[in-house]
């Protein structure tokens, strides 16, 4: 007798029980899929509880779920209803512009994503078990079919891995690729064993790089569990509010959800910051998982030359090295990481169009961007700072 299955849409995230949500995949340590702590329960909900990703911020929750028939959570993606594209990181704004100069109506629209977080991580969450990939296939066509009964015009599943793109293309929707860069550690005993790996222009560069971002009396911090007081968020928040009102005009999180996830997490956290006459003047967050450690925003109030460049990358790698981590994934763009010893990596996300229409026009330049995207990788591998010879994977 085939189990009866149920699919529902939850819009609080609060609702589901922590206990029910970390037995899915990626969500705990020690699990089949290696833990990312954004998809922790206590990740999602501060985000929720906090105000940051909320109706009023334009993040409806709307939270894909696979019941059995005693209710058991089996199988989920993580979703929002968004009345805008901010925040995302793969960007559909041209699309947008396009379908509403043609008169159709792009938002909302259903994001499954974390919200403000440029990081690849499963999103067909399933409990362990043989009908792991059922599951998965489920949850595709039931994400289309959601968004057709919605009415909305689109659903993306950005930052997805590559191995869920299958299942997600077997249900309608498109294939699309980007770019990070990230550092891959090959077993590098230190930071300098690393470097040796690096031409030697480019090994004399960063070193004498890393001196210059230290002048003028700084010094590097890294602070973690309970480490993490109020008084240091307050510190490292008006860091993130100085510089992220600059860059994106309004900082997207706000104070209280530092709060949440240092009270929830803060094991999963590094604060690597930097310190000039006995004050913190700089800082960057980063996120550790059980492969990789996530770097996410910075912040300053003064600035110093190649001070983002050691808070951020630097400091980041050598973290890495002493923690055995396999990668620092180093967040959104920024072609300038490089030069630094991180690598093009390909990420993944998939898009559901409704209109047959827009469907077209989406395909066609995805296809060509996608060729880019390879043309790009392969370009700047050959321009890594590596010696001539030296190769690492860049999929």
């Amino acid at each position: 007798m085939t189990e009866k299955l149920t699919l529902r849409v939850e819009k609080s995230f609060s609702a589901i029980s922590p206990d029910s949500w970390s037995a899915l995949s990626g969500t705990r340590r020690g699990g089949e899929v290696a833990y990312n702590p954004f998809l922790s329960h206590a990740f999602l909900s501060a985000l929720e509880e906090s105000g940051s990703a909320t109706a009023k911020t334009g993040w409806l929750g709307h939270h894909l779920l696979l019941e059995d028939a005693d209710g058991r959570l089996l199988a989920a993606v993580p979703g929002y209803l968004k009345s805008h594209s901010q925040g995302e990181y793969v960007f559909d704004h041209g699309w947008a512009d396009a379908f509403e100069r043609a008169g159709g109506r792009y938002y909302p629209k259903i994001q499954c994503a974390i919200p403000f977080t440029p990081a690849t991580g499963p999103r067909l969450l399933t409990r362990s078990g043989m009908e792991r990939a059922a599951w998965q296939q489920t949850l595709a066509a039931g994400l289309a079919e959601v968004t057709r009964q919605t009415g909305v015009s689109s659903a993306h599943v950005t930052f997805l891995p590559e191995a869920e793109v299958e299942a997600f293309e077997e249900a309608g929707f498109l294939h699309r690729t980007d770019q990070q860069f990230h550092f891959l550690n090959k077993g590098y005993a230190n930071h300098e064993a690393f470097l040796a790996e690096l031409s030697s222009s480019k090994r004399k560069n960063l070193r004498k790089e890393r001196r210059a971002a230290l002048e003028g009396g700084l010094s590097i911090d890294w602070l973690t569990g309970r480490d993490l007081t109020e008084d240091i968020w307050d510190q490292f928040f008006a860091f993130y509010m100085d510089t992220g009102s600059r860059k994106w005009g309004r900082p997207y999180l706000n104070r209280r959800f530092y709060s949440l996830i240092g009270e929830r997490m803060a094991e999963d956290i590094l604060l690597v910051m930097a310190k000039r006459d006995g004050r913190y003047v700089a800082g960057a967050i980063n996120f550790i998982g059980e492969e990789a450690l996530f770097g996410r925003h910075w912040g300053c109030i003064e600035d110093h030359p190649f001070l983002h460049f050691e808070v951020c990358y630097h400091q980041a790698i050598d973290f890495a090295l002493e923690k055995g981590l396999a990668r620092v994934e180093a967040g959104a763009q920024g072609e300038h990481k490089l030069a630094r010893g991180y690598l093009p990596i390909t990420t993944h996300s998939a898009h559901y169009i409704a209109h047959p229409g827009l469907r077209r026009a989406v395909a066609d330049y995805l296809d060509q961007e996608r060729r880019q995207v390879e043309y790009t990788g392969e370009v700047l591998t050959e321009h890594s700072p590596f010696r001539k010879g030296e190769r690492q994977d860049h999929d």
